[in-house]
């Protein structure tokens, strides 16, 4: 009943909501503008509630928190969601909310909720939507940024990585350290993985956003000089201090921006 019940919720709030996709939930970090990725391998654990939950929890969990802090203690689902769809203005995610709420009761919901504390993949797992497994490992066994040197514009980023033992639920995190400071990152939702050797290609246009707007956000403009990329892949969301959260390997490479004098 319970997967079913989630199941119809989120899919409807995907269609009709339009939820952004799990990497703009997972990371509110300056955005890699454009970023794509590409794997060579497709997982085949069966987790299709786990994506659709963290598009749902991405969402509410700051505003839920938000309510649980101010308001304080609330007698029912409906008290607590009807809140929810107030502040968000969205009865749709008053729904899903009074689905969930009711599957685990007010009292357990609000406990998960703040056990939870920002954590969309966390919370996910206490709502037992997004499996667990603490033994898998991830060790990335080669980067590279092409081209490595050259003016602004499109870069290809791959990577490989090998697991002996499979992964959780997490994410992998790319990030460039950039010439002005500005932080530039994109998490990514990675489902849980089997034993074996995997690719991945992101294209990044590290060319400036004509649509960022300077005076709502740091705007990056990708001068030239020397840019470090890292990346992360983790168990649960990397940097978490909740169960079920480890970082199973951090790599960097480099790439230079320079002048274009065409």
């Amino acid at each position: 009943m319970k997967k079913f019940a989630v199941v119809v919720i989120c899919s409807l709030l995907s269609v009709s909501l339009g939820l952004p996709s799990v990497q703009h939930v997972l990371r509110s970090e300056t955005k890699l503008k454009s970023l794509e990725h590409k794997s060579s391998r497709v997982s085949k654990v069966s987790a299709d509630l786990c994506p659709l939950c963290i598009q749902f929890t991405g969402q509410a969990i700051n505003q839920l928190l938000n309510i649980i802090l101010n308001v304080g203690v609330v007698g029912t689902c409906g008290q607590l969601c009807e809140l929810l769809a107030e502040k968000t203005g969205s009865q749709l995610l008053g729904a899903a909310c009074t689905i969930l709420c009711d599957i685990e009761g007010v009292q357990e919901f609000v406990k998960l909720i703040q056990e939870a504390d920002l954590d969309p993949i966390y919370l996910c797992e206490l709502l037992k939507t997004c499996p667990i497994f603490d033994g898998g490992d991830a060790t990335i066994t080669k980067i590279s940024v092409t081209p490595q040197s050259g003016p602004q514009g499109e870069r290809q980023i791959s990577f490989n990585y090998a697991s002996k033992n499979g992964t959780g639920t997490g994410e992998i995190i790319v990030g460039v350290q950039t010439v002005d400071g500005i932080p530039v990152e994109n998490g990514f939702l990675q489902e849980p993985q089997a034993a074996g050797s995997y690719n991945k290609t992101l294209t990044l246009k590290a060319e400036p956003d004509p649509e960022c707007d300077p005076t709502q956000e740091p705007c990056e403009m990708w001068y030239p000089g020397n840019y470090t990329v890292i990346i992360d892949i983790c168990n649960g969301e990397c940097g978490s201090k909740h169960p079920h959260s480890k970082v199973y390997d951090r790599k960097m490479a480099n790439f230079t921006i320079v002048n274009d004098f065409n």
